[in-house]
């Protein structure tokens, strides 16, 4: 399994110099190299990043001398991003590739393993020397390669280890469901309910403040820049508060119950609805699943995605009769059948758990996804199986 560990750098102005340099020497390269592709595309080749990257190379230095300040791995790996950005395209899993402008991209670029070493204070990289760092490499591992990026007004470097993925045992904690919600941030089976930070419905006034000064200033001036700088902080902030607590949420999970049930939800479709658009964005619950997904392979878990169209929420936990659909104002409901009364948000974790505890069961390898199939005669309750495969 390969994991990243971003650490703040703590650059000198000079070095922050070359890294801004860097940035804008990847951004450059990746223009240049999708204006080519559609110039090949638009006279009816197929255009291949490698021999575009070849064209490049026959000519950087000779048209664009100043190239030879940065360190080649800046100007070389846009041609593998953006034959990868083509690929992903082509099978419909993203957009076609854009143009990158400054201030409107993320600045970043990339350097390869063998071409910087960590060192007791910091890093060792190409051409400026020692970085210091704020923290130490946590992972242990074979170290593949590493991005150096800026957020704000300050550096960081994530870099990617290989580690074994088999751990020695397996938590203690049983089963437990997990109902992703709006009111709260989730509903456990156990009867637990996790409220949400909330970080940008808290400071919304404050962000739309800095929006207004920012946006009152003239064009290219350094009070801009300020302004920028100080907008740039708070979404940092926003961000730094969401991914703490979901961090701690799903590294709690794994860490403690040996198998994790949660719903398939289409997230890209929900937040197209514009009333609930802004507390799913909030709330983040596609990076939850994403956290999950290789936390519970690397703490030796399992991960149970229920298929999307199970009733979760409409099947009495207690009877298995369906009740009609409700509006998503109606938070309690009774069950016509067994006159249960139940939580909206605990009734589906509870749900969620049920095929499993009923006589289903599947084996997966980590990361394959797939139907279960049902041991006894109840009909296929299909889900998908992330983490241990034996237990």
């Amino acid at each position: 399994m390969t994991l990243a560990h971003r650490i703040q750098l703590d650059p000198t102005v000079k070095q922050a110099q070359y890294f801004a340099k860097a940035c804008g020497t990847a951004r450059f390269t990746w223009n240049w190299a999708l204006a080519e592709w559609n110039r090949q595309c638009a006279l009816g080749l197929k255009p291949k990043a490698s021999e575009i990257k070849k064209q490049f190379n026959a000519i950087k230095y000779e048209r664009f001398p100043w190239l030879g300040e940065i360190h080649r791995d800046a100007h070389a790996q846009p041609f593998a991003q953006i034959g990868a950005a083509f690929r992903n395209f082509f099978a419909g899993r993203a957009e076609r590739p854009k143009f990158k402008k400054t201030g409107r991209c993320r600045d970043s670029f990339y350097v390869a393993n063998d071409k910087f070493r960590i060192t007791p204070n910091g890093m060792l990289l190409p051409q400026i020397g020692e970085v210091r760092t704020l923290e130490t490499l946590r992972f242990n591992g074979e170290v593949q390669s590493a991005v150096v990026s800026r957020e704000s007004d300050r550096w960081f470097i994530s870099i990617a280890v290989e580690v074994e993925n088999h751990p020695a045992g397996h938590p203690a904690g049983g089963l437990i469901g997990v109902d992703l919600g709006l009111t709260t941030f989730a509903a456990l089976s156990t009867g637990e309910k996790i409220d949400s930070p909330r970080p940008l419905k808290k400071a919304l006034c404050k962000l739309r403040r800095l929006g207004r000064w920012h946006s009152r200033k003239r064009l290219k001036s350094a009070n801009r820049r300020k302004a920028t700088i100080k907008l740039a902080r708070q979404h940092r902030r926003i961000k730094n508060i969401r991914h703490d607590f979901i961090h701690k949420f799903t590294t709690r999970l794994a860490k403690n119950h040996s198998e994790i049930c949660i719903e398939d939800l289409n997230v890209s479709g929900m937040v197209k609805n514009h009333n609930l658009a802004f507390h799913i964005s909030d709330a983040a619950w596609g990076e939850s699943r994403r956290q999950l997904e290789y936390k519970t392979v690397l703490y030796g878990s399992t991960l149970t995605v229920r298929d999307r169209f199970y009733a979760s929420t409409h099947l009495c936990s207690c009877c298995g009769a369906k009740a009609p659909k409700m509006a998503l104002s109606v938070r309690t409901w009774m069950c016509d059948k067994c006159g249960s009364i139940h939580d909206r948000d605990y009734n589906a974790s509870s749900n969620l758990i049920k095929p499993t505890t009923a006589g289903y069961a599947g084996s997966y390898a980590s990361g394959e996804t797939g139907a279960v199939r049902p041991l006894g005669e109840r009909g296929t309750l299909p889900c998908a199986h992330f983490g241990a495969q034996e237990r």
